[in-house]
């Protein structure tokens, strides 16, 4: 589930969930839920597991949310220099930001790839090179996290967001990277569980991500 340098097994599991569960909190308009999801994944995550979440946690729920639950990060983790050692830089030139943005993007939607691709160059060209380029390539094939465990914090993220349309994509995109069933199932279940608690006023139905996860399972069982 985790990097080949990450703890294996029932101790990996929980530091995926931990992950998935900050991931989940930054979806909400809640601080007090990050602060609390935050001081839990520095019991079971490295600093640098927990930086790459918030980091990537931009492309799905913005700058000004981010900017703010690193705050929140500083202030739990104590030191401010441990960023640097934390979030190592990479440097990659516009080229190899490309190619390994199709390289994961690819793995990430598998057939439906090329259809992704025209769709959002249709919507705008510039977006669709932004996605690829800064989206896959400049954040999510940074090296501190696997794909399996970014696309699992992404369908938390989605799942606690509401956003059920690109949600769809990355539930499948999870399992394409290698996910099993049983842990895209328990992503779903902790970004409804974040949902439930800080979005219900906004009129957003939690059981959404459910009822689209166990339709996607049962074709995966037929």
């Amino acid at each position: 589930m985790m990097p080949s340098s990450s703890p294996s097994g029932a101790e990996g599991r929980d530091t995926t969930e931990a992950l998935a569960r900050v991931a989940a909190a930054l979806a909400c308009d809640d601080e007090s839920g990050w602060r609390r999801e935050l001081d839990a994944a520095r019991r079971a995550a490295t600093d640098t597991q927990v930086e790459e979440v918030l980091l990537q946690s931009h492309l799905f729920v913005g700058f000004p949310v981010v900017l703010n639950a690193l705050i929140v990060w500083r202030q739990l983790a104590g030191e401010h220099e441990h960023a640097e050692r934390a979030d190592p830089p990479v440097d990659l030139d516009l080229d190899e930001r490309a190619r390994a943005g199709r390289r994961l993007c690819e793995r990430v939607y598998g057939g439906a790839y090329g259809r992704l691709r025209e769709n959002v160059r249709a919507l705008s060209p510039t977006l669709d090179r932004w996605m690829i380029e800064d989206g896959y390539g400049k954040t999510l094939s940074r090296p501190a996290l696997d794909a399996v465990t970014r696309e699992l914090c992404i369908v938390a993220q989605l799942t606690a967001g509401g956003h059920p349309r690109q949600l769809r994509s990355h539930l499948f995109g999870a399992l394409n990277v290698g996910a099993s069933p049983e842990e895209v199932g328990r992503a779903v279940e902790i970004g409804s569980a974040a949902l439930d608690r800080g979005r219900r006023a906004d009129g957003v139905d939690p059981d959404v991500a459910r009822d689209m996860w166990r339709d996607i399972r049962r074709g995966l069982d037929t």
